[in-house]
């Protein structure tokens, strides 16, 4: 009795890079504008909504074909917060009545606090470069509700401002590592992986996806 050979696993491209320099790129545009370097204007709006918005659902979505939850779950969570970011942004221009108020801005940003801080305590098992990327954004959340929160005053908001640079800086150099490790198949840009028992998952593995180092994984 003879049984048919399985055909290979389909192999897909890494959609991290993607979704960390969408994120990224999009963070430090903002944050530049909260350091006080330019008023809100096209430009950031229009980021956040093709660049932070929709390349990260798109990083989401191929994350999710690839059977990978953290990664899924990050891109599409944090493309549709641009998403909805802009929104808030752009709906009051409609109706005035729909602005919201500093309690209600204060709640959405501390809820994506939390959110991010949870799947900051995910990180540890990935990467030092996303502890870093994670970590920042944990905290450039909390700086923005407390300033909405508290009144905190223009210096506090340069202050998030500088915070958000780095977060988004962060982003970008670990989606930078990932094209560029993987292009030279050893390591060129360091992303610190954590020793832990790789999670195998379609012929490949989060480890490899979201932090690890190629020469490492690729055995």
């Amino acid at each position: 009795m003879t049984t048919a050979s399985l055909p290979p696993a389909r192999q897909y491209a890494n959609p991290a890079p993607l979704g960390l320099f969408g994120f990224g790129m999009t963070t430090i545009l903002l944050n530049l504008h909260n350091a006080g370097f330019f008023k809100m204007n096209a430009m950031i709006l229009a980021m956040g909504l093709c660049y932070g918005g929709a390349a990260q659902v798109v990083a989401g979505a191929l994350e999710y074909k690839k059977n990978n939850t953290f990664g899924m779950t990050a891109f599409l969570s944090y493309g549709f917060f641009w998403l909805s970011l802009v929104a808030i942004i752009l709906l009051p221009k409609i109706d005035a009545t729909l602005k919201p108020d500093d309690p209600a801005m204060a709640s959405y940003l501390g809820l994506w606090g939390l959110f991010t801080f949870g799947l900051f305590l995910g990180t540890f098992r990935i990467s030092v470069a996303l502890q870093v990327v994670f970590g920042t954004l944990v905290v450039l959340f909390l700086m923005l509700a407390a300033g909405h929160a508290f009144h905190l005053g223009e210096s506090f908001e340069h202050l998030t401002g500088f915070e958000g640079i780095f977060c988004g800086a962060s982003a970008c150099y670990t989606g930078l590592a990932h094209v560029l490790n993987e292009l030279a198949a050893r390591t060129i840009l360091p992303l610190g992986a954590v020793k832990t028992k790789p999670v195998h998952q379609s012929g490949q593995d989060i480890f490899h996806d979201l932090g690890g180092d190629a020469t490492k994984v690729r055995g």
